[in-house]
């Protein structure tokens, strides 16, 4: 459909429109589908937040255009009000006021009435933390302790198991952030946001992160896993660079040790085959297990657990924290490797000497041993 000369958006254009930003596409792809700028479908997101408006509903009790008709045609037959109340099975009063709020005798028509009575009907309603100042004080105070959302609805849940007023979902704290007309928590509060954006953005089409197949989730891995009592329990995750690099970061969860293994590309067939080729340098005895994230990078986890023998478990989505150990050595890792950098430059064994630098570091959750002490000491168990 041409639209290069479209002039902006009916009903049916904008359904479509917020069809697309649902579905994840770009604000310059939905503008290329109706032949406009970027910007002119970002000021019809922007005052939502990014968050589609709900459709409107008629509701049941009001009348309807055809009962609207049958009124104008009784005006003009001369009918009394009672008998078209009768006729349409309501109140007479209804019936009078519908005709006095919309010119009376004289000028009542139906389908300027019905326009009238849907656009009257545009009440909305006040949420929780307009109407409350206290809890809206509350959320707020959380919001600058950069507290997620999240957190403070389930922290108020808990502090108020049975104060229904003294809580609210994450939802609506979500929603008064990006949405601004309603005027209740201020703009400023985004930036405590860990995303930082000033409307929510959907999953982008064709992200598919969390359907990987016959995936096991971390709620099967055996407790064992979960105390750090046993080592042979690795965590592993990709960290990425400029220019679409990567490097493959693994660490055990028993001993804090660390291997870096270099990858071409985030490629499911490249980061495997990676893996397996890293996995060969540790003992069977010390690799009995592997969790990661949902990326689609490990979306061919059968074929790695056929050449190694080691059970792969999957995070829950956006649950970083189920490979706490993992997220941690990301982030000491970022001393040698900074945002921005093209990690494609470096080489195995240059990688191989930074693992060391850490693995021979102290660590103070290791009663200041070092990962390479506490690993050689596995090994040693395991001869």
């Amino acid at each position: 459909m041409d639209r290069r000369y479209a002039r902006g958006f009916n009903a049916a254009a904008r359904e479509e429109l917020w069809e697309r930003w649902r579905h994840g596409e770009s604000l310059k792809a939905i503008g290329r589908a109706f032949g406009k700028p970027s910007s002119s479908i970002y000021f019809q997101v922007a005052p939502h937040g990014g968050i589609r408006p709900a459709r409107r509903r008629r509701s049941r009790l009001a009348l309807t255009l055809s009962e609207r008709e049958e009124i104008s045609r009784g005006i003009a037959a001369a009918r009394s009000i009672r008998s078209m109340a009768r006729l349409l099975g309501r109140a007479p009063s209804t019936v009078s006021r519908e005709i006095g709020r919309n010119g009376d005798y004289d000028r009542y028509r139906a389908a300027v009435a019905d326009e009238h009575a849907w656009a009257r009907a545009r009440r909305p309603k006040r949420c929780k933390l307009a109407n409350n100042a206290r809890l809206r004080q509350l959320v707020a105070s959380k919001l600058e302790l950069n507290w997620s959302p999240e957190q403070i609805a389930g922290w108020l849940k808990k502090l108020y198991p049975e104060d229904e007023r003294c809580r609210v979902s994450h939802e609506t704290i979500y929603r008064s952030l990006y949405i601004q007309a309603r005027g209740v928590l201020k703009k400023e509060l985004v930036r405590h946001l860990r995303s930082k954006r000033s409307m929510r953005r959907p999953i982008r089409a064709g992200d598919k992160r969390g359907q990987i197949a016959d995936l096991v989730s971390i709620s099967k891995r055996p407790a064992t896993v979960e105390d750090r009592a046993v080592p042979g329990h690795w965590e592993g995750d990709l960290l990425s660079g400029v220019n679409n690099s990567y490097i493959a970061t693994l660490v055990e969860r028993h001993t804090r040790y660390v291997t870096l293994a270099k990858v071409a590309n985030k490629d499911t067939q490249t980061v495997v085959s990676a893996l397996i080729k890293q996995a060969k340098t540790i003992p069977n005895a010390l690799y009995r297990s592997l969790t990661w994230d949902r990326g689609k990078e490990l979306a061919d986890h059968r074929r790695f657990t056929l050449a190694t023998k080691v059970d792969v478990y999957f995070c829950d989505p956006q649950s970083p924290w189920q490979r706490g150990s993992n997220e941690n050595t990301n982030g000491l890792l970022r001393q040698y490797f900074p945002k921005g950098t093209d990690l494609s430059v470096y080489t195995q064994p240059q990688l191989n000497r930074v693992a060391r630098q850490l693995n021979e570091r102290p660590r103070k959750t290791l009663g200041f041993q070092t990962p390479a002490e506490r690993f050689s000491a596995c090994v040693a168990s395991t001869v």
